[in-house]
Order: C-alpha cells, then sequence, then structure tokens
C-alpha cells in the first residue's frame, strides 16, 4: 500500500502538524511506502497523485478540511482517509464523510462528536495521536540542563513543580488549577505553578482575568511564573521533565497530545473525566481525572463561508450542543495533594504512565495500527 499523508508539511510545533508528521515519521520506521505533502500545496499534491500514485491519501485535520483532504485526492482517483479532530461543532460536509469507506477519528469523543452532529458513524474508526517516546521520556530532575532550568525560573529547590502548557493555559485549566491551589496552599506550602503559552490575542485577554483571580484567591504572586513563547519540542521535554505534576484538565480536548507527552516523561495527570482523556489516561494508575462539574451548551452558531455555507448564517440547534466542560476544583485539590505529599505515589504512577504511553501511543506503533486499520477497511486491488 501506498500512502500520502497530507497535513501541515514542513512540520510546526503545533498538534496537527506532529499528528501528521509522527503518522509519516511512523510509517517511514515501519517500512511502508509513504511521501508528505502540505495539505494546502495544490500542484505539488497533483504531482505525487500523478507521479508517486498513492493508493490512499491519509488527511490530517477537521471537518472544514473535507474540501482539501476528501474532495481532491478523489478527482485523481485517490482513496481519502481523513484523520479528523473535533473542532466544536460538525456543521457541514456530512454526505461527502459520509459516503467514504472509512473516516479516523483521534478519539472515541471525537467520534461521537461527529455522531452527536449528524454522522452515522458507521465509517468511523479512532486512532490515536503517535508521540516521539524517544524525545519524550524520563530524565532525572538533576540533570543539568532540567535543573538549569528551574534555576532559571527562579524555583526554590524544596517546591514542587506543577505544570501547565497549552496556546492559552486558560483553555488548558489553568483557572480551574488556581481555584484548586487556594485549597492546597492551605495544607502544602511548597509548590510552584508554571504556566507555558504561546502568545495570541486570546491568551492576553486571559491572562487578565487568571490575575485577577490570583488576587481573588490571595494566592502567592511569587509562586506563579508564566513562560510566554514559542519553543521546540526539544525544549518541552526538558520543561515537563521539571515539573513534578503535569495538571491539564483542558475544557476541550479531542486528544491532549501534551498530557500523553508528560506521561512518556513520566509524570502523573490532572485531568478530566470526559472527553478523550477517557482514552489517554488509565485513571488511577497514570493520572487523576476531576469529575466534570459543568457543561457550557450553546443553542446557537454562527456558520460562515469557509464552512462550505453560501454566507454567514447564525444556525439554530435541534438541542443545546456541549461546547466546553469545567473540572471540579475540589477533584483537583484532592488529587494535588496526593500528588504533591506522597513522593511514594508519585513515582510509581509516573513509572505507569511511562510504560502506558509507550505501549498506546507510540508513533511507530499508532503508524501500524493506521496502516492496518486501512488494509483492513479499504479494498486497493
Amino acid at each position: 500500500m501506498k500512502s500520502l499523508v497530507l497535513y501541515e508539511y514542513p512540520p510546526q510545533p503545533d498538534g496537527l502538524s506532529l499528528q501528521g508528521h509522527n503518522l509519516y515519521r511512523g510509517f517511514v520506521s515501519n517500512g511502508f511506502e509513504v511521501m508528505p505533502c502540505n495539505l494546502k500545496t495544490v500542484f505539488q499534491k497533483e504531482w505525487v497523485y500523478k507521479s508517486f500514485k498513492p493508493d490512499v491519501a491519509i488527511g490530517v485535520g477537521f471537518w472544514g478540511n473535507t474540501p482539501l483532504l476528501v474532495r481532491h485526492p478523489k478527482k485523481f482517483g485517490v482513496t481519502p482517509v481523513p484523520w479528523y479532530v473535533a473542532d466544536g461543532w460538525v456543521a457541514n460536509f456530512h454526505k461527502d464523510l459520509e459516503t467514504l469507506p472509512l473516516v479516523v477519528a483521534t478519539s472515541q469523543w471525537v467520534k461521537e462528536t461527529y455522531m452527536r452532529d449528524g454522522l452515522s458513524g458507521k465509517n468511523m474508526e479512532v486512532v490515536p495521536i503517535g508521540i516521539d517516546t524517544d524525545l519524550f521520556k524520563p530524565i532525572p530532575q538533576n540533570n543539568e540542563l532540567v535543573a538549569g532550568l528551574r534555576e532559571t525560573l527562579g524555583i526554590k529547590p524544596e517546591e514542587k513543580i506543577i505544570l501547565t502548557a497549552g496556546g492559552d493555559t486558560t483553555s488548558k485549566g489553568f483557572q480551574e488549577v488556581l481555584k484548586a491551589l487556594a485549597v492546597v496552599d492551605k495544607e502544602f506550602k511548597d509548590w510552584h505553578y508554571v504556566g507555558k503559552t504561546w502568545p495570541s490575542p486570546s491568551q492576553a485577554d486571559h491572562r487578565r482575568f487568571e490575575l485577577e483571580l490570583v488576587e481573588q484567591l490571595g494566592l502567592p504572586k511569587e509562586k506563579i511564573t508564566y513562560i510566554d513563547q514559542g519553543c521546540s519540542n526539544d525544549f518541552m521535554t526538558y520543561l515537563l521533565n521539571m515539573c513534578d505534576v503535569y495538571a491539564g484538565p483542558s475544557r476541550l480536548e479531542g486528544f491532549g497530545m501534551i498530557q500523553v507527552e508528560a506521561q512518556a516523561c513520566g509524570k502523573p495527570v490532572i485531568a478530566m473525566d470526559a472527553m478523550a482523556f477517557k482514552d489517554t489516561i488509565n485513571k488511577g494508575k497514570t493520572g487523576f481525572l476531576a469529575r466534570v462539574e459543568e457543561e457550557i451548551k450553546l443553542e446557537q452558531e454562527w456558520a460562515y463561508s469557509w464552512m462550505g455555507f453560501p454566507k454567514k448564517m447564525m444556525i439554530k440547534f435541534d438541542e443545546p450542543k456541549t461546547f466546553a466542560y469545567r473540572a471540579n476544583t475540589d477533584d483537583i485539590a484532592d488529587a494535588l495533594l496526593k500528588l504533591l505529599t506522597d513522593d511514594t505515589l508519585r513515582n510509581k504512577m509516573g513509572k505507569s504512565a511511562r510504560r502506558w504511553a509507550v505501549q498506546k501511543f507510540d508513533y511507530r506503533v499508532v503508524a501500524k495500527q493506521m496502516h492496518d486499520l486501512i488494509q483492513d477497511k479499504i479494498d486497493l486491488d
């Protein structure tokens, strides 16, 4: 089977780029015939279709990318296999997806979201995103680079580090963790909370509310540090290894690569008992999952021309749709206290987390799973 992988290539340090690139690398490692290509480069794609003659085009994106990832390869007789994440709600392209032999979702929750929004799910299967467990691996905290990072951030040697990382930390559950820390601080003082963001207008807006929340909760400002710069994957492995606990109860998560990467680094994770975390975290063994405290539902939403509609319009839902969640802060506080005060438990869960990540989410394992699934579900003769 010859495969073309369509994604943001060359890869950037973002989720969709890495999702595609790790699949491509996994195909290469397994000895499968494969080529990578940027999903937007029409001329290059057509050249690959005609010269490489792939059997399938595995497209990484979300339902809104269907014209690029489904319709375009079909014009050249190549079978598309979209490997989709969720993005709010599935507003269009139902017929395109329903008539394909195979559509792949990144988690069971993503599949359920597509089914909630009108697809039957009869042709949908789940394949998780693969990560590089050779890059994301445990590094001792006394390693000079890991220790140097702690020193650079001005974190005291006795302080246990909690980390949350993402585009903007609020969407990754930063405010819920802050509220939990107000409870933790009454019993355990030697903590330090680090937030890693990517600069953006939304991040700046959220930061204002986070700092106001810190004031309201009476948390010590000197124990909360932000890193507001882009960085490479190589740096992220040191940042993850610097922390003692990764806290990422994201409000909306179709997979959660950073939570899996944290586990690969031997760190126990705190997340939410919802969404993709039910797939990616082994509850009670590699991390703790807080209960859902609140669901944010919408009764209507805007649809735009880039979604395949003739013009911008408001669409009202037959039933309100859940667009985000909030985790129970008491559960987060309880998990934090257990992990911060019990070194034996934290180390035991960290070792389990590493084994779990390698067995289920290594990019070579995932690539073989994808390859075998396509061969099983699609007649390529």
